[in-house]
């Protein structure tokens, strides 16, 4: 089973090639693994029923218990049966509904076999986490199958309102599932439902549940998502919203009725909810003009009625879900791949356009026929059996004077009714010759587009009359749950399926629905019931749309209040949370704890009156720059107070932080006015300070109360051997970053590159392309004293060579005749240039040393940033571009590449995520050696943090200079 829930996530991946390839011939290849795995659930099946229940389990997530569990009981296995049978009859259907077709049919072949792999999954894992994944995973699969034809905005929509409906119940649901987890102390569906627990909180946590079923199996107040899904091709309809995701939800109510079903909520919600969308579903569907609305209305319907019979939670009424359950998936699937057949040969589902096809089309024409029989419960198909069985369940209810079995009896037999109506009606409008409309010319299809249909309504016969065989499958399952409730009306033997039961009162109950629908059909056609207006009005899909209109006004509301783009604004509004939060939690203390020290180091009385000096300083600086360097002072001070407190990794760190931070304030205020309220005068200056003296004061607060807080030895003690047990390595705070909380470290990476790509999207004008000049053969003139001469760019920086000679370059560095002279510094450019292959070396020997002294990747690309930087700055963007190895995004996809291999190539192996390995041993004159694979994750840390640095300097540096310059082929040099 594990192995062929992997073959649904793989071979997807490999459709789109094979469309590509041999069209829509490749649907015949993706029908092989369902029914692979349709056949293996067949061979399974004496087992299933022998109670030796088949499991596979792969231990996923150890942590918290949650594993890739598999349990192929008897729910589960006819589950099994419909999301394999039916999703490989739908994939040889699409063979030829997309013949000649190719725009898209490769991302829908390869979406299609993914969501039938994801019910695969969720109909057989025994992890209820696993479950609520999969569960979501469908929802996402059926937007994309749903919007199929995205150009179209009614199918764009229908595909948004599916996804929001059956997400926010899926999103409830998760609620639920957590407080059952928690409960229960275990994820294991199986033992939940072997020994539920119990409670306010349980019965709380059964209602959540309920709301992601009753959401995805379309059930009043969600039902309208499901009409709005027609939208989606014919395929997609017949399973998704016939066999397998509407089912999904039923499922569901299955699964927990054995352990849930006497709780508080469950029956009344269960019963009310199902009869009102039956009885919705069923006047609905007679309103309806389009052959498949009328199926997506009725389907409505018959979910209604599933939801009745399962959620009843008595033996008799599962044994008749669970068969209702199973017709279903047979007929409604079957006619809506008829309808299919008839909108792609005569492009129309319209009743009032269709005319004579029953004697043109004899074949399709008693496949409907069978299919709209079991449907509405018509002798000798499966349909009658379960309806004969649902009616006779209930009666026993109703006669032993339970209250809600009445109440499902009356809705289930008007139900009925409406369901043999619509179910005519269906009938009269696709196949009857009508004498107001001329009859349809019918195109003959290819045998193979009508073996599917064909292939479901012989089931719905066959099994009909195979009763007994059925029984046998299904009432292990039913056998689960109680007998019928106990009174005047309870049978004394366990109810079966079968075709004849006798003359018993639910045949005669049957047989009233059938010539009760035939009437109500005539009513309605006398009454032209779909020309009336409707008998309210508002409908639920108005009630989606007046919610999704008031959340689109109040997110207006909110953001025009609060989104001003002021920047001091949602720094103050933050501030004044943290005052508020932090200050209640400070106020409701009872009792407050300090353990203050004067000073732990003589260098403290030195920097700590410096950075309170600079700090006010900051506050009253008029100069842009100013501030900013003041500022600096600030974090230079916690440079000395980390490393006069044993910890001079961090203190390089800082320092390191602090230069880059300035450099780039510096970059950023080249665009600002050089003094502050030039353009914008601070406003509300008091209210200012006090928030300030008041953000102040309480983290001041917190500190002192933090200081009396620890009860127990810290943690941080135990840090040093584990950094050496575990990670090999003496420098703590890079055995951490990189090995102990390296999963930390990667989210950290990924905020990095999000910054760089966030930085240059405010600058970058156009696009994200590389503008700094490495590798150039054209030559640009020079101006310098009236005269010019060629510049030649070659791939060792720019060459200033005057008209007619060929000697050496006249200029060594890069950038000598491109800076303009009042912005050059020969010394610094020198010095710089000297220097700066000794800062990188000095970034690589960080870069390895960091494991056990100060250094590490976070370091050593600073540093070697900071040499960037330099050329930068002596020599503008020129000499940055024969400085930077390689375009920033190249570095920053390189680095998190490099990290997030490191953290999948150990699980190759069957290691945990991130695990280091050393390898160490002797050489003849190095002597002993060792190295880390955390290594190799550092490497990653060093090459994003260097492009990290390279694209803030040629989004703030580079891109800046060259939108504020003149063109470059007139800038100024000297003569």
């Amino acid at each position: 089973m594990l192995m062929f829930l992997g073959a649904f996530a793989v071979l997807p991946l490999l459709l789109p090639w094979l469309v590509s390839r041999i069209g829509a011939r490749a649907f015949y290849v993706a029908a092989v693994l369902p029914a692979l795995a349709f056949a293996h659930a067949i061979v399974l099946a004496p087992a299933v029923f022998a109670g030796d229940i088949p499991f596979e389990e792969y231990r996923w997530i150890p942590a918290i218990d949650v594993s890739l569990s598999m349990r192929m009981d008897v729910l589960g296995w006819l589950l099994t049966l419909v999301v394999t049978g039916v999703g490989a009859l739908v994939m040889l259907y699409c063979r030829w509904y997309f013949r000649g077709k190719s725009h898209g049919v490769g991302q829908f072949s390869a979406v299609l076999l993914a969501f039938a792999g994801a019910m695969y999954g969720l109909v057989l894992t025994d992890d209820i986490v696993v479950l609520i994944m999969l569960w979501e995973v469908t929802s996402v699969l059926s937007y994309l199958l749903i919007g199929y034809y995205h150009a179209r905005s009614a199918s764009r929509r229908a595909a948004l309102q599916a996804l929001l409906v059956t997400t926010l119940g899926g999103l409830v649901m998760l609620i639920g599932v957590v407080l059952v987890v928690v409960q229960a102390d275990t994820s294991s569906l199986s033992a939940i439902l072997a020994d539920p627990p119990t409670g306010t909180v349980v019965d709380i946590a059964v209602l959540l549940l309920l709301v992601g079923a009753l959401s995805k199996s379309a059930i009043f107040p969600f039902h309208f998502w499901l009409p709005g899904a027609m939208a989606a091709p014919t395929p997609v309809s017949a399973y998704l919203h016939a066999a397998a995701m509407v089912k999904a939800g039923i499922y569901l109510i299955a699964r927990l009725a054995p352990g849930f079903a006497e709780t508080p909520f469950w029956r009344p919600t269960l019963i009310a909810l199902g009869v009102f969308t039956m009885l919705l579903g069923g006047f609905q569907a007679l309103r309806e003009r389009d052959l498949k609305r009328i199926l997506a209305f009725g389907t409505v319907s018959q979910l209604g009625f599933l939801t009745v019979m399962l959620g009843y939670g008595t033996r008799d009424a599962a044994l008749a879900g669970v068969a209702l359950l199973l017709s279903h998936a047979l007929f409604k699937s079957c006619l809506f791949l008829i309808v299919g057949v008839i909108d792609r040969q005569l492009n129309t589902r319209d009743i009032g356009q269709l005319s004579g096809l029953g004697r043109q089309a004899p074949v399709m024409a008693t496949a409907s026929f069978i299919a709209i029989a079991s449907m509405a419960g018509v002798i000798p198909t499966l349909g009658f059996v379960a309806k004969e069985t649902a009616l006779t369940a209930l009666l026993h209810e109703a006669e032993a004077g339970a209250g809600w079995g009445i109440v499902a009896l009356v809705g289930i037999v008007v139900g009925s009714a409406l369901t043999a109506a619509y179910g005519i009606r269906f009938l009269w409008g696709a196949y009857w010759t009508k004498r107001e409309v001329e009859t349809t010319d019918w195109p003959d299809p290819p045998i193979g587009f009508l073996s599917a249909p064909v292939l479901l309504a012989a089931a719905s016969l066959a099994l009909g009359v195979l009763a007994p065989i059925v029984d046998h499958w299904l009432a292990p399952y039913a056998d689960g749950l109680p007998e019928a409730t106990p009174g005047v009306g309870a049978p004394d033997y366990p109810y079966h399926l079968a075709l004849w039961h006798g003359l018993e009162p639910a045949l005669f109950i049957s047989l009233g629905t059938l010539a009760l629908g035939a009437g109500v059909f005539w009513v309605v056609r006398k009454t032209q019931l779909h020309k009336r207006r409707r008998l309210l009005p508002f409908t639920a899909n108005d009630a989606y749309n007046v919610s999704l209109r008031f959340i689109d006004h109040s997110s207006e509301w909110v953001t025009a209040r609060f989104q001003r783009g002021s920047l001091p604004f949602y720094v103050g509004t933050i501030f004044v949370v943290l005052v508020v939060a932090e200050g209640t939690a400070l106020l409701a203390s009872r009792e407050w704890r300090a353990q203050l020290d004067a000073w732990q180091s003589p260098a403290q009385l030195i920097s700590a009156p410096i950075m309170i000096a600079a700090g006010i300083l900051a506050v009253r600086a008029r100069k842009r720059y100013t501030g900013v360097a003041l500022v600096s002072v600030t974090g230079l001070g916690m440079v000395v107070l980390f490393a006069t407190s044993g910890a001079p990794d961090l203190a390089l760190t800082q320092v390191l932080i602090e230069t880059v931070t300035l450099v780039v304030f510096a970059l950023v205020l080249r665009r600002l006015p050089a003094r502050m309220g030039e353009q914008n005068e601070s406003v509300a200056p008091l209210a200012r300070a006090i928030l300030g003296a008041g953000v102040g004061l309480t983290m001041a607060l917190v500190a002192i109360v933090a200081t009396g807080a620890r009860q127990d030895l810290p943690i941080s003690l135990e840090w040093p051997p584990l950094a050496y047990d575990i990670g090999h390595g003496r420098n703590v705070v890079n055995v951490a970053l990189v090995d102990l909380r390296g999963w930390d470290t990667m989210g950290e990476l990924s905020v990095l590159v999000l910054a760089a790509t966030g930085v240059a999207s405010l600058v970058f004008i156009t696009d994200r392309s590389d503008n700094l000049a490495r590798r150039s053969g054209t030559a640009r003139s020079v101006v310098g004293l009236g005269r010019r001469r060629p510049l030649v760019e070659t791939d060792e920086g720019v060459r200033a060579q005057r008209v007619g000679e060929t000697g050496a370059p006249r200029a060594w560095l890069v950038s000598g005749a491109k800076v303009q002279p009042e912005n050059r510094s020969i010394l610094l450019e020198i010095v710089i240039r000297v220097l700066f292959h000794t800062v990188m070396i000095v970034s690589l020997y960080l870069l390895f040393a960091g494991h056990n002294l100060p250094g590490g990747g976070f370091a050593g690309g600073l540093v070697a940033g900071m040499g960037l930087v330099m050329r930068y700055i002596a020599g503008g963007r020129w000499e940055l571009g024969a400085a930077a190895p390689t375009d920033a995004g190249r570095l920053l996809g390189a680095g998190m590449a490099i990290a997030v291999l490191c953290a999948l190539a150990p699980m190759l192996f069957g290691f945990a995520p991130l695990q280091s390995f050393t390898f160490e041993g002797e050489l003849p004159i190095i002597g002993h050696w060792e190295f880390v694979t955390s290594t190799i994750f550092d490497i990653g840390v060093y090459l994003v943090v260097i492009g990290l640095v390279l694209d803030v300097l040629r989004s703030l540096g580079a891109e800046v200079d060259r939108q504020s310059q003149l063109p470059e082929d007139a800038e100024v040099v000297p003569s």
